[in-house]
C-alpha cells in the first residue's frame, strides 16, 4: 500500500469524526478506537520523526523499520487488549533563556507512533471544540498567527490595558485527575481512555532512578501538547469566552499559544476584577498564577499633541514580552501611533549565547561545514524573528554571528588574532545569508 491512499483512508475517517463532533458539540464519543488498525498506525508511523532522540529502550526508528509490520501488529494488538504497557519517557533537559533547563520527557519510538494515533483520532474532534483565541499545537496555526490577531485586536481597540500572565510549572502540575474528568465530557471509549492514563502514569527515568509523579504530562510527548490543549481550553478559553466576557462593561481578547496568554481589555477595572478572580479560577484545577511575573500593563495608544504628529502627552504605556517577542507603541513612517514588535531581549541573549557556544564546540570542524551550518542557524533565525519591523535587530543578531564566528576561527591554533581583512575575505567567498524579514505585513496585502 503505497502512501497516498493511506493518507485519503485516514482523512477521510478523520473527517467523518469532525462532522459527527461537529454536528453533536455535547455528545460524549465512546466508540473510536476502532478507526486504529494497521493502516493508521503505519499512517501515524510516517508523520513521527525518525531521526528524534531515542527513549529507555534505546530503539531507533531503523530497528523498528526491520520487522514493521510484524511490530505494528503487536503493537494494535497489545493497544486494543488492554496489554500494552506505557514505558516511562527519558529525562533530557534544554537550556532556557534565564540560564536554566528545561525538562524533556522522550518516549521510546513506538510509543510516539501509538501517541500520534491517537492524537489522529482525538484531534479532528477536539477542532471542532477549540476555540479561535487558541493557537498552539493546532494544525493549520502558528506562533505568527497568534501574533497577528494579538496585533490586530490592540490596534483595532486603540490599545489596551494588557494582563499579562504566567502559569507556574504548567506541564509538571497539571491534575490527572481533573484532566480524565474535562476528557470524559467529549470521549468515553475505554481503550483510548485507558491509554492516556497508561501514558500519564508511566513515570520519568533519569540517572537510573524512576519517578512517577501524580500530576503533570511530560513536555517532549507526542500527546502531551493536546492534552495541554484541552485542559486549558475548558479551564480558560471557555471560560473567558463564555463566561467572563458576559460580565465585562467594555470589550476584551484572549490570545492563548499552548500555555502562554494574554488578555487585553478596553476598560482598566474590567482587568482588575479578572486579575483578581484568575488565581481563584486556576486554583480549582491545581494550577498555579506566578504572582511576580503575572502583571497589568497599561498598553494604551499614546496621546499626542493637537497637531499631527506632535509630541506624545500623558503617561508612557508600557511594554510586554509574548511568543519571544516585545511588544510596544512606536510611531509608524507616516507619523501614526502604531504597534510594533521586537526580538524580545531574553530570546536575543539566548540566541547569540547558543551560536556562541556552538563555535566554541566546533571551532575545528572545517570551514565550509562550520559556513552551512551557521547558515542554516541564521535562516532558522529570521524564519521565525523576521517579521515587519524587526529589521534592526535581525541585522545585529547577524553582525554578533560574524564576530562570534571570527572570535573562534581565531583561536583554532596559537597564531595571532585572525584580521578583519582575512575574515572579511572568507565572508566574500563563503557569505552567510542576510537577515530576511520573512513575514512581512505589505507581502501579505
Amino acid at each position: 500500500m503505497t502512501r497516498a491512499p493511506k493518507l485519503e483512508f485516514v482523512i477521510t475517517r478523520q473527517q467523518r469524526i469532525a462532522e459527527l463532533a461537529r454536528g453533536a458539540p455535547r455528545m460524549a464519543f465512546t466508540s473510536l478506537a476502532h478507526h486504529i488498525d494497521q493502516g493508521w498506525l503505519l499512517e501515524a508511523r510516517m508523520q513521527t520523526r525518525r531521526d528524534g532522540a531515542v527513549g529507555v529502550d534505546g530503539q531507533t526508528a531503523s530497528d523498528y523499520q526491520e520487522q514493521l509490520l510484524d511490530n505494528l501488529d503487536s503493537l494494535l494488538d497489545r493497544a486494543k487488549s488492554g496489554t500494552y504497557r506505557a514505558p516511562p519517557v527519558r529525562r533530557a533537559y534544554i537550556p532556557k533563556g534565564t540560564g536554566e533547563t528545561r525538562p524533556l520527557g522522550i518516549p521510546t519510538y513506538e510509543d510516539k507512533i501509538l501517541q500520534r494515533a491517537v492524537v489522529m483520532v482525538l484531534e479532528p474532534l477536539y477542532e471542532q471544540d477549540f476555540r479561535d483565541c487558541s493557537y498552539g499545537f493546532r494544525p493549520g496555526r502558528s506562533a505568527h498567527q497568534a501574533l497577528e490577531a494579538l496585533w490586530k485586536q490592540t490596534m483595532d481597540m486603540g490599545g489596551c490595558w494588557m494582563v499579562e500572565v504566567d502559569i507556574r510549572r504548567f506541564f509538571d502540575t497539571l491534575d490527572h485527575e481533573r484532566l480524565r474528568e474535562l476528557l470524559q465530557l467529549r470521549v468515553r471509549d475505554g481503550v483510548l481512555l485507558r491509554l492516556i492514563g497508561k501514558w500519564l502514569n508511566a513515570g520519568v527515568l533519569e540517572d537510573g532512578s524512576l519517578e512517577r509523579p501524580e500530576a503533570g504530562t511530560p513536555q517532549g510527548g507526542v500527546i502531551s501538547p493536546l492534552l495541554a490543549n484541552i485542559y486549558l481550553h475548558y479551564v480558560l478559553d471557555v471560560w473567558f469566552e463564555d463566561g467572563v466576557k458576559r460580565h465585562l462593561r467594555g470589550d476584551a481578547f484572549l490570545i492563548r499559544y499552548a500555555d502562554d496568554f494574554v488578555m487585553g481589555f478596553a476598560r482598566e477595572e474590567d482587568a482588575r476584577k479578572v486579575m483578581e478572580v484568575l488565581p481563584k479560577r486556576f486554583g480549582m484545577y491545581g494550577l498555579t498564577i506566578h504572582p511576580d511575573k503575572t502583571r497589568l500593563v497599561p498598553f494604551r495608544r499614546p496621546q499626542s499633541g493637537r497637531q499631527r504628529g506632535g509630541p506624545q502627552t500623558g503617561p508612557k504605556p508600557g511594554v510586554f514580552d509574548l511568543l519571544g517577542f516585545r511588544h510596544y507603541w512606536a510611531r509608524s513612517r507616516r507619523g501614526h501611533w502604531v504597534v510594533k514588535r521586537k526580538t524580545a531581549s531574553s530570546r536575543f541573549q539566548r540566541a547569540v549565547k547558543t551560536i556562541a557556544l556552538w563555535c566554541r564546540k566546533h571551532r575545528h570542524d572545517p570551514i565550509r561545514q562550520q559556513h552551512r551550518t551557521l547558515c542554516q542557524k541564521l535562516r532558522g533565525h529570521y524564519g521565525y524573528y523576521g517579521i515587519t519591523g524587526n529589521a534592526e535587530p535581525l541585522r545585529r543578531f547577524e553582525y554578533l554571528v560574524k564576530r562570534l564566528w571570527r572570535k573562534w576561527l581565531s583561536r583554532r591554533t596559537n597564531q595571532a588574532r585572525l584580521p578583519w581583512a582575512l575574515f572579511i575575505e572568507l565572508l566574500q567567498r563563503l557569505p552567510l545569508p542576510p537577515p530576511k524579514v520573512v513575514h512581512s505585513v505589505y507581502r501579505s496585502v
